[in-house]
């Protein structure tokens, strides 16, 4: 053999395979994070993540959730064995009733299938799979913007994604004339991602009405709606009025998706808690689905962690810790309203130029500021406040205590640094 054909080993001058790798760039949200970890100033604020914290800036574990986890540990027959592919029966079956009605035709003709899996981006994973193995159109239709992760979590999936107009920045508000024009010329049978309520990052929803027009628009078009429901119950305080969007695309008859988390609505984010749900035209269908999941699942990560999963299950089926889950679930969404008002009176007492009501008009965890990246970095640097370049922050992580530090840096942002 002739040794002068054979190519060094990548190893020899370097003393790793993988020394030729370039350092990725951090993610857009989490590096906000990393940023703020190593500021050493006391009056830093972080307001790119998307937790809920207390008005002592502190995470928050529901007493409902300590309950159900005392629950479980003092239980002696359980134990630590495998769940089915597919999760926990209780689990799967309470949270169809959550986010559909526990009167859903749907669920009593048993159209619905239900797979517990890793919170919403896990779910949407396994959904986006499932679509580019078995639906007949491979292009998903996302907001824009929208969560940052999204378009890498479908495309990773096998879709194509393409973009229908959202959010207006003139009026900080619904491009619906936008919208309607992108998805009445989506190619036919095109699946459209939806958020369920408390759009992410914009915090702008359609109203009832718009809802029912949107509705109306994809049926007639033969699309194939995917709901994103991160926020049920966390953004108005209620869970049915957060469900209405999903709710009247079931109540047509119509099939659909729908990608659930309790990380934001029970403060499970390291629990890992979700489900995706698949609404078929009959149960026989659903019975193929459910078939067809399971083998994009057991590849994927075999089964899904038990803990979290039990927690959820225990509190809504106690009729007692679901009351008391939902008075602290409003307590939340009420704590965030108020930020909202808070912010948009103190800047409006600081006479900032612009409009603001955007802020109070939004909903939900993060709210739009209209600011630009210029504007952000300048407030990141002269107030040591962290939010991600676009804008967006979030409400949950303001204070009584800090609104008017991030009143004080808006408005420095928008006399002296435009």
């Amino acid at each position: 053999m002739d040794s002068q054909n054979i190519s060094p080993s990548p190893t020899a001058s370097s003393g790793s395979v993988f020394a030729h790798l370039v350092r990725a760039p951090e993610d857009p949200i989490l590096g906000v994070t990393v940023a703020f970890n190593k500021d050493p100033s006391p009056v830093k604020l972080n307001l790119g993540v998307g937790a809920y914290r207390t008005e002592e800036g502190k995470p928050l574990v529901l007493n409902v959730v300590r309950k159900a986890q005392h629950q479980i540990v003092n239980d002696p027959s359980r134990n630590k064995e495998y769940l089915p592919i597919v999760g926990l029966a209780d689990f799967n079956k309470l949270s169809a009733k959550l986010i559909f009605g526990a009167d859903s035709p749907a669920i009593q003709e048993n159209r619905i299938t239900t797979v517990q899996c890793l919170s919403g981006t896990g779910s949407l994973r396994v959904g986006g799979e499932f679509l580019a193995k078995h639906y007949h159109q491979r292009i998903i239709y996302l907001p824009k913007p929208t969560w940052g992760n999204h378009t890498k979590v479908f495309t990773l999936a096998g879709l194509s994604v393409k973009t229908y107009r959202y959010y207006a920045p003139a009026t900080r508000g619904l491009d619906f004339q936008g919208l309607l024009e992108d998805l009445g010329s989506a190619p036919s049978g095109s699946i459209v991602l939806l958020h369920a309520c408390a759009h992410n990052p914009t915090g702008v929803d359609p109203t009832p009405e718009q809802w029912e027009q949107i509705r109306q628009l994809i049926r007639s078009k033969a699309l194939l709606p995917f709901f994103d429901s991160a926020y049920q119950g966390f953004a108005s305080g209620n869970l049915d009025a957060d469900a209405h969007s999903v709710r009247s695309f079931v109540a047509d008859g119509g099939e659909l998706l729908a990608a659930q988390s309790y990380a934001k609505n029970m403060g499970l984010y390291g629990e890992r808690v979700g489900a995706l749900s698949i609404v078929s035209k009959s149960a026989d269908v659903a019975s193929l689905v459910e078939s067809q999941l399971k083998l994009v699942i057991r590849p994927m990560y075999s089964n899904p962690p038990l803990h979290g999963a039990s927690i959820v299950a225990t509190i809504l089926k106690d009729r007692d810790l679901y009351n008391e889950w939902t008075i602290e679930l409003k307590g939340m969404a009420d704590r965030i309203i108020s930020m909202r008002q808070q912010l948009f009176d103190a800047l409006r007492s600081r006479g900032t130029p612009g409009d603001w009501s955007h802020i109070i008009k939004s909903i939900g965890m993060f709210t739009f500021t209209g600011l630009n990246p210029e504007q952000v970095s300048f407030m990141t640097k002269e107030y040591h406040i962290y939010l991600t370049s676009d804008g967006r922050i979030s409400m949950a992580g303001l204070s009584s205590k800090t609104v008017p530090h991030l009143a004080d840096a808006i408005h420095a942002a928008v006399t002296r640094a435009s």
